[in-house]
């Protein structure tokens, strides 16, 4: 069947295009960034040849979302996916505040803990609520994804990791949101 998607479902979609790619570029161009070393959030900071890059991508990334978002307060079941949805949407603002204030602002920590923070609560209510409404195959997803970005984090902190920077686990998180975002596109 040929079927035309739904501006959710091109949201869905280019919202994580449009950030990663942004990321990921500005990583490449990027001539002192180290994966081991720094935090992503460094490729913003003032002075730095790819802020406009990389706090552009965050800010226009979390623009494309608000469909995404709506489409799931749209199909929302239960109050799972009601709050979870919710909590989506405060994550993916937080995301765009982080570029609105980088690294070096007074703001741009509490930003990038809203958004890290949001996206492991938000899989974890969105996981419930396709559980109880018996899509137990992306319920128990969304719930694992949460329990691996929780635990890169928590790798991160008791110093199993491959260096002293943040990039690392920033980028399990921002890699664990598109897988879910892609499988939670294929079930709209």
């Amino acid at each position: 069947m040929n079927r035309t998607r739904t501006i959710p479902e091109l949201s869905g979609l280019a919202a994580p295009l449009v950030t990663f790619g942004a990321i990921l570029l500005a990583t490449l161009i990027s001539p002192r960034f180290s994966w081991t070393l720094d935090a992503l959030s460094d490729l913003g900071a003032a002075g730095e040849s790819t802020a406009w890059l990389f706090n552009g991508g965050l800010i226009v990334g979390a623009i494309l979302a608000l469909p995404f978002v709506w489409g799931l307060w749209m199909r929302r079941e239960n109050r799972f996916d009601a709050v979870g949805t919710v909590v989506l949407l405060v994550s993916f603002v937080g995301m765009g505040f982080v570029g609105v204030f980088p690294e070096g602002t007074n703001l741009h920590f509490p930003m990038a803990i809203t958004f890290y923070a949001g996206l492991t609560y938000a899989l974890f209510f969105l996981g419930s609520g396709r559980i109880v409404a018996d899509e137990r195959t992306l319920g128990l997803g969304s719930v694992w994804l949460a329990v691996s970005h929780i635990t890169s984090w928590i790798l991160w902190a008791v110093g199993i990791r491959l260096g002293s920077g943040l990039a690392i686990p920033e980028t399990v998180g921002a890699l664990i949101l598109i897988v879910w975002m892609v499988a939670t596109v294929r079930r709209f």
